[in-house]
């Protein structure tokens, strides 16, 4: 019987939360990793079975845990993260120059075709890649030496590389999304990048045609149409048809362009789905109402969706991976908050339920959908 797992980390650990396809009841196993910072939880589209976590702790720093069995398991792999060449610098918020620290993996991209295989993203902005199942890890030191690295500074969470996108036509074409970098694209499985942020306006950069210097804050893409990319930014919902090569804002009658998470429906690849928040000194909802929007249209014109969640008093806030979607026939849509609810939608957000309301911080939330 066909179901989903919703993988989700948290300030505290990490949950792992299964269902049949009428996604009405849940069990929920956890916590995975009690009091430790999982920032990511991923499984592979090429094995159900094997799942990969970022654990990350002040006092031990990061390790990577895996699954072979679904999150039932774990052991913890590797630990060490080989930088190719020097790290060099970057650019510190006033501008001075600051050497490349490794602070914690914001971002695990299992490969589509080979469970071993599996990219991580890091702060400070790195890409590294496994093809031993997380034993070790290299960097794709083509990205963090492209000209423009030096010019990168840290948004206000750090500087993370925090997307990272494979196409499914080609493994050696991929996006990744850095902040307060911008986007970035390889067409030769990370060995050169090139920036593609034509189109973006921030209202702290001086030179608006700059190649970098945007805060991008997620990036998604439909698995039919990979020449169609979606971004929420640090202000502004935007839309890429070529690839990433130009951008046009597409946020529309949104009552705040400000946000975290994008996503896109699993069968419809102009339907997407976003979370506006106040400001970017307000990090919670508008009106202290929580409200997933969508637009069908691929952007400009927008939907509150708000059956089921709560539309007074309600002030958490949508970090960038902490929504999903499953590929069901009716597609479901998910999304945690720093207030510890997990929110389910199995009609594309007709209607929201929760999963559990009184987990931790939640930080991720991905979804598998099981055969």
């Amino acid at each position: 019987m066909s179901g989903v797992r919703v993988l989700v980390g948290t300030r505290k650990g990490a949950f792992v939360m299964t269902s049949d396809a009428k996604r009405k009841r849940w069990d929920i196993a956890g916590p995975h990793f009690a009091g430790w910072e999982i920032y990511h939880v991923k499984g592979s589209p090429a094995d159900p079975n094997r799942l990969y976590a970022s654990q990350t702790s002040g006092w031990f720093g990061q390790v990577i845990q895996r699954s072979n069995d679904g999150g039932k398991t774990w052991e913890q792999v590797g630990s060490k993260f080989e930088y190719e060449g020097v790290p060099g610098t970057h650019q510190w918020y006033d501008g001075t120059p600051h050497p490349w620290e490794f602070k914690r993996v914001w971002h695990l991209e299992p490969s589509l075709d080979d469970p071993d295989t599996v990219y991580a993203g890091v702060e400070d902005a790195a890409l590294f890649k496994s093809t031993d199942a997380g034993q070790t890890w290299k960097e794709l030191a083509g990205l963090r030496e492209h000209d423009t690295g030096k010019h990168w500074q840290p948004g206000a969470g750090g500087m993370c590389l925090h997307t990272i996108i494979i196409d499914p036509r080609n493994p050696k074409r991929m996006f990744v999304a850095i902040s307060a970098a911008g986007a970035f694209r390889t067409e030769d499985a990370g060995a050169t990048w090139l920036p593609v942020n034509r189109g973006l306006r921030s209202a702290q950069i001086p030179d608006q045609d700059a190649e970098v210097g945007h805060c991008v804050h997620r990036i998604a893409m439909h698995r039919s149409n990979p020449d169609v990319l979606f971004m929420q930014k640090h202000w502004d919902v935007m839309r890429s048809d070529n690839g990433g090569d130009s951008w046009q804002e597409v946020s529309g009658n949104l009552p705040t362009d400000f946000g975290f998470p994008i996503d896109v429906h699993a069968h419809e690849p102009n339907t997407i789905f976003v979370v506006p928040i106040k400001s970017d000194s307000e990090h919670y909802p508008l009106e202290g109402k929580l409200r997933v929007y969508r637009s069908r249209t691929g952007g400009n014109e927008w939907e509150a969706l708000t059956n089921g969640l709560p539309q007074e008093n309600c002030y958490v806030n949508v970090l960038r991976d902490a929504m999903s979607v499953d590929s069901l026939d009716s597609c479901g849509v998910y999304f945690g908050t720093t207030g510890g609810q997990v929110y389910a939608s199995p009609d594309a957000g007709d209607t929201w339920e929760p999963i559990v309301r009184d987990l931790p911080a939640v930080l991720s939330v991905e979804v598998q959908t099981l055969s």
